[in-house]
């Protein structure tokens, strides 16, 4: 059997939000569509100086504008797996869009004003029942942690990069060997990055450098407006980093968890980032064993 490896890039810094505007559901080889969200306004709830579009709840996300003074909001979510989600915006004209990534059921919204240091006043809750059309669009979608439009260069390139491709898993090496490739790590960077940050992956594919987060920001956008469902789980590596790596589906095998490498026969843990170190033996301990990453959230 010929051998092909696939591997899947991982996010080691992340926290907070995008926005989106505009709507392209376009389709692909692999059946699948890209969602680019947008805030139509068929359905909304409102509270003072804050507005949640829920018209694409079936589409898997719903959209938050937020024009108050304070410094910030933030949204949590909770849904059917009971995890507490906490998506954080400030003031804007701008909509952030929020996904729905535990599937059918009832979610818990409240949204909080910032009204001073670490200190919030609920003033919005709801309790929302989503029944997703298709349960892979959360994370076909550009969302807050991925944010891209049809027009992004980073879009073009991915187009570019698959260009004549017919096998998913094919497009998934040629994502990852780009990027691993040609990206370089920003050290300065991780050191200086503040609480909050959220990668620009236009930015990233222009200067060809970033963090962790800005790699998997960079590939997801690559993959799903190439219509591949792509997961970011964050959580833990070896139970004290917080970190966030990459799933993939692929018709074949189904969800393909954590970052993986195949062979033509065997699936094996791999973490790309990671990989990059100059202690390779010590990589590959590390990477040997699927219970050094353990999954708090996914998005």
């Amino acid at each position: 059997m010929r051998t092909v490896k696939v591997r899947l890039l991982l996010l080691c810094l992340v926290l907070l939000l995008t926005g989106g505007c505009g709507r392209g559901d376009q389709s692909s080889n692999t059946g699948h569509s890209v969602i680019i969200p947008s805030a139509d306004g068929k359905e909304t709830l409102e509270a003072e100086n804050l507005l949640i579009d829920i018209s694409h709840l079936d589409r898997g996300y719903f959209m938050v504008c937020y024009t108050g003074t304070s410094d910030k909001l933030y949204v949590q979510l909770v849904g059917p797996d009971q995890v507490e989600y906490k998506y954080f915006c400030k003031p804007s004209q701008e909509y952030t869009t929020i996904p729905l990534t535990t599937g059918d059921g009832e979610y818990y919204l409240c949204a909080y004003e910032n009204i001073g240091a670490d200190q919030y006043s609920p003033i919005f809750s709801r309790t929302l029942t989503v029944k997703l059309e298709n349960e892979f669009d959360p994370f076909l979608c550009s969302s807050q942690y991925v944010s891209f439009t049809m027009d992004s260069a980073t879009v073009a390139r991915g187009e570019e990069l698959t260009q004549g491709m017919t096998d998913p898993l094919e497009e998934v090496q040629a994502v990852y060997d780009w990027v691993t490739k040609n990206v370089e790590y920003d050290y300065d960077k991780a050191v200086n990055v503040n609480q909050g940050y959220l990668p620009d992956v236009d930015e990233t594919l222009e200067t060809k450098k970033g963090i962790c987060f800005d790699y998997a920001a960079l590939m997801i956008t690559m993959l799903r407006s190439q219509g591949i469902p792509s997961k970011l789980n964050i959580g833990y590596l070896t139970e004290d980093v917080y970190h966030a790596w990459i799933s993939v589906w692929l018709d074949e095998k189904g969800w393909v968890d954590n970052v993986i490498q195949f062979d033509g026969k065997n699936w094996q843990l791999l973490d790309p980032t990671v990989a990059s170190s100059s202690n390779s033996q010590k990589v590959e301990n590390l990477m040997s064993d699927e219970k050094n990453y353990i999954v708090r959230y996914v998005r």
